[in-house]
């Protein structure tokens, strides 16, 4: 670390006042710069919670349950702006080049952070380093599920089906995110399998439940009431840990693929010049919110994982996610639909 780093705030003022009056105004700047008295207020005014999505969709939940929650304790109104558009482009683009100030916020996910920076390859803004990560709110892992018909009853069953069939097990999948998921799935298990893409969630679960095709990546909350039925198997949930909704199933790294891990997260991000204070109290209320038991209830019933993420920590976990997705991205050849 350079010593001039290691200088607090009032020893530079010091030190720069020591030059003489022609550096006092960037004493000035030096000694309030990251904590304002708008900053130390925040917020005095309305907040914009853009959500890069359609309305009604799991970030948009996400985005309403928070604001909500955000006007009640500060007594600003909180706004949710859906501006939908190229896989999210549009609405990250408008957070991206928004003043830093902490009144401009974005619903980041998988899908705008972890994916678009490898399927777009001249994206209008730095995946990385246009946004201040404040915290994921939350993360809704997939369930494997299969058509009654396939013979499997796990994942050993399916890598071996795969593997003395390859070419023959269809996989649907209703979305980008999804898509790569299974693609993951087949490349990290080193099976041979088609998978099927789908405009749109609803078409791709209505193939796999009329048997057009075998295996979907279902959302928990959704496939739950279809597993109960038998109208589909549950074969692995793809998050790290089980989930609380089916905890009788096993993760597909506890099931013999080791390393895998796919979903979809839902975090809040800010302009990538936000003070300090501004991220770290938003930080506090992302995470102060989503132990409220109201909150928790609602996202337990679209089978949300709750993190506790820091500033650097979800940091640290985008990148990991464009590096892991750009690979898949890169090895695939897939293009936006």
């Amino acid at each position: 670390m350079k010593i001039a780093h290691a200088i607090s705030a009032p020893n530079r003022c010091t030190a720069l006042l020591a030059r003489g009056g022609a550096t006092l105004v960037c004493c000035i700047a030096a000694c309030v710069g990251a904590q304002t008295p708008q900053t130390l207020r925040y917020p005095t005014r309305p907040i914009r919670i853009v959500v890069p999505l359609a309305p009604g969709g799991p970030s948009d939940l996400v985005a309403r349950t928070l604001g909500q929650k955000m006007t009640e304790v500060w007594g600003q109104q909180t706004l949710v702006d859906n501006r939908a558009g190229a896989n999210g482009v549009v609405g990250s683009e408008i957070v991206a080049k928004s003043a830093p100030d902490g009144y401009t916020l974005l619903i980041g996910t998988t899908g705008t952070h972890g994916i678009n920076a490898s399927l777009y390859p001249k994206l209008p803004y730095d995946t990385v380093n246009d946004f201040a990560p404040i915290a994921r709110i939350g993360i809704s892992n997939y369930v494997l599920v299969a058509h009654p018909s396939l013979p499997v009853s796990g994942v050993r069953d399916l890598v071996r089906l795969a593997r003395a069939k390859p070419g023959e097990i269809t996989w649907s999948s209703g979305g980008s995110v999804s898509q790569l998921a299974a693609e993951l799935f087949k490349r990290t298990a080193g099976i041979d399998v088609v998978i099927v893409p789908y405009k749109g969630n609803a078409l791709a679960v209505g193939a796999t439940l009329s048997g057009e095709v075998s295996l979907i990546f279902g959302g928990i909350a959704q496939s739950a009431p279809l597993i109960r039925a038998g109208r589909l198997r549950a074969l692995a949930v793809s998050g790290v840990r089980r989930s609380y909704v089916m905890a009788d199933i096993p993760t597909v790294n506890e099931s013999g693929v080791p390393g895998f891990e796919a979903g979809s997260w839902y975090g809040l991000l800010a302009p990538a010049a936000t003070a300090r204070p501004v991220i770290e109290r938003l930080n506090r209320e992302v995470l102060r919110i989503t132990q409220l038991p109201d909150v928790r209830e609602r996202l337990a019933a679209e089978a949300f994982d709750i993190p506790a993420d820091t500033p650097e920590q979800f940091a640290a976990y985008i990148k990991a996610d464009v590096a892991k997705w750009s690979k898949v991205v890169r090895e695939t050849g897939i293009k936006p639909n």
